[in-house]
């Protein structure tokens, strides 16, 4: 097949705009390591590099060549940090604002979090906050926590997956207060730490964790393989990538481009991410967290989707099947409250997504039904 120069310009063209509209379908959210995940979307890619329409002329000109290709390098994102929060940020009510307010102070806490004097109520545990890809504690829970304090909940939470851009954290993290790009199993060793670190301050013998986007598919990597298990008692999480995102098509336009002879992979993995590439459908992260069923036992899942997700897709990939000695909710945030069309990164500023998990917390919670935006909430 002959490739004129401007079929070649035309898709590259093609190819950075998908990896602009992956990096946006990725950022609004939500392994073994990192390199296999990304070698398996790789292998789904390449698929399409095999055309039935080579010429014989062609393919007798390739026997008389050999070439080497470059494999593509990818990052492992395994050195990404975490951090603990400094000083509090104001309690929002829209993700968009307190998204500009993280941009500034990327280190904030949402009000309300992090208070190691605050005592849990009888038959309450501490609850551990954990954001999603490209966001931040602030950002991800500044109307979550203070709502849950104001009911008499004690938050902590902290920012994980920071990755620089030169490592494989994706052209977003250039951004500040953009966390969670890292290699997810190795946040999930942070995220043990950090619960750790609450258990031994408060005394507890065990947490509840809530957790957005990838935030919570990481939090079930650390029940897994972390020791997570033993110090969790119930998991909430809102439109969590469990069974990993379509990412829209991304293995097909991929197949599309590769075609033209272009390599989608370093473009595509570019403003996605380490933590992007491994939420990926099928990936070996994801095959991995669930391998031998959804659930662990003695954990109380609570599973919250919102049909207008369009990070989580299909939406419906979110929900989990309980295993023996495991309880699992799955709820779809429309039901009993059709004029909340809140998305995947308005969700977390949704009342009534914030009363259902403070129902998942304490029973005798009442949920409310208000009207919540599409991403402006």
């Amino acid at each position: 097949m002959t490739i004129t120069n401007s079929r070649l310009r035309r898709a590259a063209v093609a190819c950075m705009s998908v990896a602009a509209a992956v990096g946006i379908t990725v950022g609004a959210t939500g392994p073994a390591t990192a390199a296999p995940s990304v070698q398996q979307l790789a292998d789904v890619i390449k698929t399409g590099l095999k055309s039935p329409k080579t010429s014989s002329n062609l393919q007798a000109r390739q026997q008389n060549v050999t070439t080497a290709a470059a494999p593509t390098v990818i990052p492992t994102g395994t050195d990404s940090t975490s951090s603990e929060t400094v000083g509090v940020g104001p309690r929002q009510t829209r993700f968009i604002p307190a998204f500009a307010y993280s941009a500034f102070h990327p280190d904030a806490a949402p009000p309300g979090a992090n208070n190691y004097s605050c005592k849990p109520k009888s038959g309450q545990r501490p609850v551990v906050l954990v954001h999603g890809t490209w966001e931040s504690a602030y950002d991800n829970f500044a109307m979550m926590s203070p709502d849950l304090t104001t009911a008499g909940f004690c938050v902590y939470t902290f920012n994980y997956g920071k990755l620089n851009i030169t490592n494989g954290g994706g052209v977003i993290s250039l951004i500040p207060g953009a966390n969670g790009t890292g290699d997810i199993p190795t946040s999930a060793g942070q995220l043990a730490a950090f619960v750790d670190k609450v258990l031994a301050r408060t005394g507890a013998s065990k947490v509840d964790i809530v957790g957005h986007s990838q935030g919570g598919v990481m939090a079930r990597q650390y029940l897994k393989f972390n020791g997570g298990q033993a110090k969790v008692q119930k998991l909430i999480t809102l439109g969590a990538t469990n069974h990993g995102t379509t990412l829209d098509g991304i293995g097909a336009l991929g197949r599309t481009i590769n075609n033209l002879g272009i390599d989608v992979l370093g473009l595509a993995s570019l403003p996605v991410g380490v933590a992007g590439i491994q939420q990926v459908v099928g990936s070996d992260f994801i095959n991995n967290v669930n391998a031998g069923g959804d659930t662990l036992p003695g954990i109380d899942y609570t599973i919250i989707r919102t049909k207008y997700d369009e990070v989580t897709t299909p939406s419906e990939s979110t929900f989990l099947t309980a295993g023996p000695g495991a309880t699992v909710k799955n709820i779809t945030l429309q039901d009993g409250c059709p004029i909340d069309f809140s998305d995947h990164v308005s969700m977390s500023y949704s009342p009534r997504a914030i009363t259902l998990v403070q129902q998942a917390l304490d029973p005798t919670t009442k949920l409310v039904c208000t009207v919540n935006g599409f991403i402006t909430g």
